[in-house]
């Protein structure tokens, strides 16, 4: 069981804070000879795998490193098109990782606002009066957690779908939030949390909530 990343959303869909704290690995590096089995093609300025799947290369892996070189949209690290040094037999063999994509900063942040839109939509969709909004996600991969606290900013565990304790989790992220931002004289309101004390003691929380599970009390 795992708590994979968390999230901070300030009232505007602003995100204020991100943390990536456990990434499953799910790279394929190997030699291939040509031509290659897959067919690769050029998505959201990334080069990823259209069609065909074999050792651990799934449909949607994107290019991360050709030759040892890592790539950084469609171009590797020292200037080569992906796609052009890939298409040219003269070039294999070739040693290629595939995984999934690291999403950018740019791409979190689009998320982010994303969801804060989705959160919208939830609570106006709501029979009843006073909705609280969207309060988990479920996928066959992961559960989206999500808190929000009286003044707007919402608080968002990605985790395992085993993982027990998130909702006691979520507020001592809040409790944590209130100690080491709110009362740092140097934080302003909404924007973004730059506190090494406030990374310090949500790492550990994190740790803690794998470990042990729900926070007991005076904890």
């Amino acid at each position: 069981m795992a708590i994979f990343s968390v999230y901070v959303v300030n009232k505007a869909g602003g995100l204020i804070y991100q943390l990536d704290h456990y990434a499953p690995r799910a790279d394929t590096e190997k030699t291939f000879s040509f031509p290659l089995d897959f067919v690769l093609r050029p998505h959201d300025e990334r080069v990823v795998v259209a069609f065909g799947q074999r050792d651990g290369v799934r449909v949607g892996h994107a290019v991360l490193a050709v030759n040892g070189a890592e790539v950084n949209g469609r171009f590797t690290a020292d200037g080569k098109d992906v796609l052009e040094f890939l298409s040219n037999p003269a070039n294999y063999p070739v040693s290629i990782r595939f995984g999934r994509h690291r999403l950018s900063s740019n791409e979190k942040l689009m998320l982010a606002s994303m969801f804060h839109s989705l959160f919208a939509i939830g609570s106006q969709l709501s029979p009843e009066v006073g909705s609280s909004g969207i309060e988990m996600l479920e996928t066959d991969t992961f559960k989206l957690h999500c808190f929000q606290t009286l003044t707007g900013i919402k608080f968002v565990v990605l985790a395992d779908p085993r993982q027990a304790g998130i909702d006691s989790l979520l507020r001592k992220i809040y409790e944590i939030y209130s100690d080491f931002a709110l009362k740092n004289p140097f934080y302003s309101l909404e924007m973004p949390i730059r506190c090494e004390l406030f990374d310090q003691n949500l790492k550990l929380a994190l740790e803690v909530a794998e470990k042990a599970g729900p926070f007991g009390p005076g904890s």
